[in-house]
């Protein structure tokens, strides 16, 4: 992400995201050594791979399979993948335990995809009542209830979305 992405996603003035990537690229010196190297060799030879032999472009897709895959042995209750994360269900009791595993699931897949290299990942936790929403959908679940609605579909849809 540049400095223009970074600065409309946090909402910032484009210098304090330069000011922020800028530190990043310190902070993390080696990561972006190695990104570097890696974005060079790829624009030198034209290819890129994983340790599995897919192409660069199927990284984040395999990242994903791979943590899913070790998520269910460790018996987290997948829901469903969702772009870049595992949305999981787990009881009330449970729920803290179940994303810390779901977590380690998704930075071991790295680690494997990756040849060693670990991400880090945040976990959202919404407990019952509440429900996950994501900003982005909502215009997206406004129509679907309205359409259901429509069709005499009784929704008991909150009025917030």
């Amino acid at each position: 992400m540049g400095e223009k992405s970074l600065a409309s996603r946090i909402g910032q003035p484009t210098v304090h995201a330069a000011e922020l990537l800028r530190l990043h690229h310190k902070i993390y010196s080696v990561f972006w050594r190695w990104s570097d190297g890696a974005l060079d060799f790829a624009i030198l030879t034209g290819r890129l791979w994983t340790v599995f032999r897919w192409t660069v472009r199927a990284v984040g897709a395999e990242m994903l399979r791979i943590a899913c895959f070790l998520a269910i042995e460790r018996g987290v209750r997948i829901c469903a993948p969702v772009h870049d994360a595992i949305l999981i269900e787990a009881p009330q009791y449970g729920l803290d335990e179940a994303a810390a595993s779901a977590q380690k699931a998704m930075s071991d897949a790295s680690c494997t995809v990756l040849g060693g290299f670990r991400l880090s990942s945040e976990a959202k936790i919404v407990r019952y009542p509440n429900r996950y929403m994501d900003e982005r959908g909502v215009e997206m679940w406004r129509t679907v209830w309205a359409v259901l609605e429509r069709f005499g579909v009784r929704t008991g849809a909150p009025a917030h979305t």
